[in-house]
This record gives C-alpha cells, structure tokens and sequence, in this order.
C-alpha cells in the first residue's frame, strides 16, 4: 500500500542489461525494495559483518483488512534506510522512526497500532485493521543470532520446510531459532515443537513461554525446462516471490549462472533422462517450455511418472489437443494427463515473454496458497 500524504519519488534503477538479462532493483527513498525474504537475511548477516547494528522489525500480528500480514519484516538501519516493507503507509513510517529510537535504546519491544476508521485517513493509509509489531534490536556482536543467520542461507535452498521461532517472553531478552524438517530444532530447546509449526504466523504458549512462529522457507523447487526467453524473465520474478528455481537445458549457453544469476542451480542435461540429474518431490512445480514440441513431449512423457505437485505446460490448446492423443497412444489416461495446466499461466492475454513470466508466476502463486491451506 502506498501512503496518501508522504511523497514517494520511485527510481528504477537498472543495474544490469545485456542479450539474456534484465533485472532492476527498486528504490522509493529511502526505502529499498527486497528480492524475496533470503535476500533480507543475507542483507543482516552483511550489516553483522560490517559491525553495524540494526532493528527487525516485523509485523506478529494483525486484523482486519491491514496492508501486510503477521510475518512481513523489514531492516532498518540507524540512519532510516529500511530494507523490505510491512505494507507502506504512515505505519510504516512511524514504524522506521520508532525503530530509529530503538537502536538509540539497544532495547527491544512490541507496540500496536489500532486502525479505527476514523484514524485510518490521519495515519495516510489506505486499508484499516490492526497491527502488533515487534522491534527486535540486533547487535552486530549478537553472535547467536549471526550463527543462526549462517545457518539458514547455508541451507536456504534446499527443499524442506522452515519455521523461524522466537521466544518472546520476555520482549528485551529475546532468543531465536528455527525448525527444519526434518532436522529439528536449530538456536533453540523446545521439547515439542508441533503447535508452532503451522502455515501462518502464530503465537503459542507453551509451558509458560511465549512464542512467535513462522513459517519463513517452503518446500518445493520450481524445476523450469528450457532456458529461453520466458524462463530469462520468469525466474528473477519467482525468486522475488521466495520460489526456489532450477533451471535445466541440454544447451549449456542457457542452462547457465551468468544468463539466470538468480537460479539455485542451473543443469545441463539431457530431456530424454531428467531422472539422472534431479529428484522430483511431491511438493515441486515443474514447468515445461522447452525450444519445441519434441523436447516438450520427452519431459511431459516423464513428469506423469513423478509426483509432482504441479505441471504447467507451455502452448496452444491445438498443440495440447495433439499431446494429448500422443499420450493416449503412449499408454497414458485422461486422468494423468488432466494435471497437465496447459496453456500454462494464468488466462490474462499474455503475449510477450514478460507477460507470460506474470501469468504464470500468478498461477503459481495460486497454487502454493492452495497447497498452503490444505
């Protein structure tokens, strides 16, 4: 949500361009936007190195119709610059100037914000509801909490799920930790951790201690097929979006780091034998756009034997009519090839390779939330 009253001058600055990449980063002030939350993490463990200290702050709770939701965080330095947002607004603001004194303090503290309807034009906001938020002090030599930071980009991408939990009981001794399955229990000692690990932030008390839970990393990779023109624009915006991408192509020119700088890997390959190069779960995305119909039909031929949790399909519904009868005459069903999503994205009158990357980033996104709430 952007703020009523406060003037926001947005510069696009792009920092790199060239035949395979495009990316931006974007600048409103002194407000300076996140590529996905493991960026943030790597943004505190950096500050930590330069023996800067800083504030978390991040939304525990909230009602209504609030711009963000309980687990959306930003870093704020001693100078203003926040990294990330909690919604925009004069809340956020407020939020940055408060986190400001914080760092003056050295002092953590939780403070709420009561929207009212008729605070919600003084505060220069847009949606009403309530929000709690947690200003939590990070000292650079907090080496419990840099350890913690190590740990979870040392593991950030592999596909398990990922609870951050704090023990907020008492607000200025705060501890932290996380759960990873099926690891266990990292930074903190919790006998059974199961009514934290939910899939929306919480909090629980248990056995007279006040916890925070979140769930901060989910299981599933984005296995993408083909590194043409619409995965380019594709992966730096499902990597924004905390997806986990991996790129394969038997082209090593595509399937490469300098041309997807934001994959988790990138695998050169062969269409014909997927199986020897990766290990598809039940929670991974697979989408297939390959450089044609041949190499899209090798991989389609292989993922109805996977359990992926989603198949996407790049193509017209003529050339999803002409697989399907392929397919059939292949042994498969209507009911296997029924979880194919063809054409693949959402229905939004996409033509360009960027529009196409928006659509399907949105059908993703609407899977995971469907995946979410099972």
């Amino acid at each position: 949500m952007l703020e009523a009253e406060i003037p926001v001058h947005i510069i696009l600055v792009k920092w790199m361009e060239n035949s395979y990449d495009k990316r931006y980063q974007l600048y409103t002030g002194d407000f300076i936007a996140m590529n996905g939350i493991k960026q943030l993490f790597e943004t505190a463990k950096t500050t930590m190195e330069q023996h800067r200290d800083f504030v978390f702050v991040t939304i525990i709770a909230s009602s209504g119709s609030s711009p963000r939701g309980a687990g959306c965080r930003m870093l704020v330095m001693d100078d203003g610059t926040a990294y990330g947002t909690i919604g925009g607004g004069n809340v956020e603001y407020q939020s940055i100037q408060q986190a400001k004194e914080v760092l003056l303090q050295k002092q953590s503290f939780t403070k709420g914000y009561k929207l009212r309807k008729d605070q919600i034009a003084n505060l220069g906001m847009i949606c009403g509801g309530d929000v709690m938020i947690y200003f939590q002090y990070i000292s650079y030599s907090n080496q419990s909490f840099y350890q913690l930071c190590s740990q979870l980009l040392a593991d950030w991408d592999q596909s398990e799920n990922c609870w951050l939990i704090m023990d907020i009981t008492d607000e200025t001794a705060w501890s932290a930790g996380f759960y990873r399955e099926p690891k266990g229990m990292y930074g903190l000692s919790i006998d059974d951790p199961t009514p934290l690990l939910q899939s929306k932030a919480i909090q629980v008390t248990i056995k007279d201690r006040r916890y925070y839970s979140e769930p901060l990393i989910r299981a599933g990779i984005v296995y993408i097929f083909g590194g043409g023109h619409v995965a380019q624009e594709l992966v730096p915006i499902l990597t924004h979006l905390d997806f986990r991408c991996v790129v394969f192509d038997d082209r090593p020119e595509f399937a490469n780091p300098d041309v997807f700088p934001d994959a988790s890997r990138c695998i050169v390959g062969d269409f014909e034998r997927i199986s020897d190069f990766i290990t598809i779960q039940p929670s991974d995305y697979l989408c297939i756009m390959t450089r044609g119909h041949h190499y899209d039909y090798l991989v389609q031929k292989q993922s109805l034997l996977t359990s992926a949790y989603y198949i996407g399909v790049m193509g017209s519904r003529h050339k999803k009519a002409m697989i399907r009868e392929k397919l059939l005459a292949d042994g498969f069903t209507d009911t296997q090839i029924a979880r194919f999503q063809t054409p693949i994205g959402l229905p939004i009158s996409a033509e360009t390779p960027a529009e196409i990357a928006i659509s399907i980033a949105g059908e993703l996104i609407q899977w995971r939330a469907k995946k979410q709430s099972l």
